[in-house]
């Protein structure tokens, strides 16, 4: 009967829940979207100077950092009747909203002795909002569920919703808005803005609902009432290895990502190299349905061996095929590369930009359910239920190393050049160009690569190991339990 009692009972979900939480992650991503042509809002209509501006949006990355351990652990302290988590889901959204309307619809009209100051002081307080709503992505993770079997179908909706994103946004921005209205002028803001905050607005709205019987005190880690102390940081980060790993693991990718996905980038790539900017958004709507389904091959990889084996396997088949890409594109005319008509140098260009999106679309996404992992271990090692630590942790260092990635932009596109302005679709293709492209579109991702299979060597939470982990936390909460019960019963005699 106690073999019976002990047994481990997992917390979990409703597919449709873990489906519509992933929309929290997504709509985040649409600010971050959206704010990926900030660049062209303060250079081109508000007159700030390019160093100027990426020396700005590198140091919101890092008050981001900082803003996170603080939200965090406000996250952990919170019990209040709508629970933990969902108050900082929905003010944070709402602070995003009013925020973006500020930034781009008032700071060109600043005067211009006090427009610089004015964008740094907007910017500072979206990244309060942004901060309140991605902690809980993470951290509302282990309320959603602890079924080893489970957390990997988070990626698997967070990856589809990704893609649909950004391939789907690349595609209208590219063939809709900038030709509708000439370029990066101030028509087109106000249309990104009106569909972004819309559109996360209904996002957040349902990923509040997923959680809304999960975020309860019941699913708040062992039952136990935990004193936090801000100082509690330092120790957590020194004794959990999987944490530090995944931090090194995935600080590093996002670096890679935030150049390769710079809209600079995009421009470089498809507009000066290729020649055709709306490529960037056609290339992307095209190999997205083989994104999706080597996401679909990849998770369910991940549900059977772990999210680590996952991991690793997929990071070296993204270095593989950069490697490949590199070759294949330094040996080619990239303005050969057309839909019309499609040749084979376009096909191949297609199949290995498909195969690489598709792969790291697992090994990017699967990261926010590892997170989750090593909250769990925290609470397996030490008894301490801190997800929002844990989350903001990650957050805090993970952005203070990708913050590096917009200055890197912006001082190496000013190192060949171009000071005043950041190169647009008419500048004239060039080797530095060239040479500047690749670096940010495969060299940086590859760096990011290499780094997390380093990592992942001393990360130690495979598919038994978070078995035994969860049977674990099952028994402290049992005993937990049944000493609430005897000091009860005591009480009453």
């Amino acid at each position: 009967m106690e073999a019976k009692k002990r047994e481990v009972v997992y917390n979990s979900a409703k597919i449709w829940q873990i489906g519509f939480f992933a929309l929290n992650n997504t709509a985040t991503n649409l600010y971050m979207f959206a704010f990926m042509f900030i660049s062209y809002y303060a250079t081109g209509i508000a007159g700030l100077l390019v160093v100027s501006v990426s020396s700005v949006i590198t140091f919101m990355r890092i008050w981001d950092g900082f803003t996170d351990p603080v939200i965090g652990f406000w996250i952990d302290k919170t019990e209040s009747k709508f629970g933990k988590f969902r108050p900082f889901m929905f003010f944070g959204n709402v602070i995003l909203a009013i925020m973006a309307i500020v930034l781009f619809k008032t700071t060109h009209l600043i005067p211009q002795n006090l427009r610089f100051v004015y964008f740094i002081a907007m910017y500072a307080l979206y990244i309060i909002g942004y901060t309140f709503q991605t902690a809980c992505t993470k951290a509302g993770q282990t309320v959603l569920t602890n079924d080893p079997k489970q957390r990997p179908l988070f990626t698997l909706f967070d990856a589809i919703y990704n893609t649909i994103l950004f391939v789907g946004g690349q595609f209208v921005i590219s063939t809709m808005l900038v030709p509708k209205y000439g370029g990066f002028k101030e028509g087109f803001f106000n249309e990104i803005l009106l569909i972004t905050i819309v559109t996360a607005g209904i996002f957040t709205a349902l990923a509040i609902s997923s959680i809304w019987h999960k975020d309860v005190k019941e699913n708040w880690g062992v039952l136990q009432a935990e004193k936090l102390k801000f100082k509690d940081y330092w120790p957590i980060i020194k004794g959990n290895r999987p944490l530090q790993m995944l931090i090194i693991s995935a600080s590093t990718d996002k670096l890679a990502n935030v150049t390769k996905s710079n809209a600079v980038t995009t421009v470089i790539i498809y507009g000066i190299l290729m020649g055709n900017y709306a490529l960037s958004g056609k290339l992307g709507l095209i190999t997205a349905p083989m994104t999706i389904l080597i996401t679909f091959i990849g998770i369910a990889y991940a549900r059977k061996l772990g999210q680590k084996q996952a991991y690793v396997v997929s990071t070296w088949i993204c270095i593989i095929l950069s490697v490949i890409l590199f070759i294949f594109l330094r040996s080619i005319d990239m303005k050969t590369i057309s839909l019309t008509p499609l040749n084979s140098t376009t096909f191949i260009f297609l199949s290995l930009f498909s195969l690489i999106g598709g792969v790291a679309a697992v090994g990017g996404n699967i990261v926010i359910p590892m997170i989750a992992d090593c909250s769990d271990y925290e609470t397996y090692n030490t008894g301490r239920y801190i997800p929002g630590m844990m989350g903001t942790i990650f957050s805090f260092i993970d952005k203070l190393i990708s913050s590096l990635g917009t200055a890197l932009i912006g001082f190496m596109v000013a190192a060949i050049g171009f000071k005043n302005a950041f190169p647009t679709v008419e500048t004239p293709p060039s080797p530095a160009l060239f040479w500047l492209g690749m670096i940010f579109f495969i060299g940086m991702p590859i760096f990011g690569w290499v780094s997390s299979l380093i990592a992942m060597h001393w990360y130690d939470l495979t598919g038994d190991k978070m078995k035994h982990i969860q049977q674990v936390i099952h028994d402290k909460k049992l005993d937990a339990h049944d000493a609430a019960e005897a000091k009860r019963i005591a009480m009453d005699i």
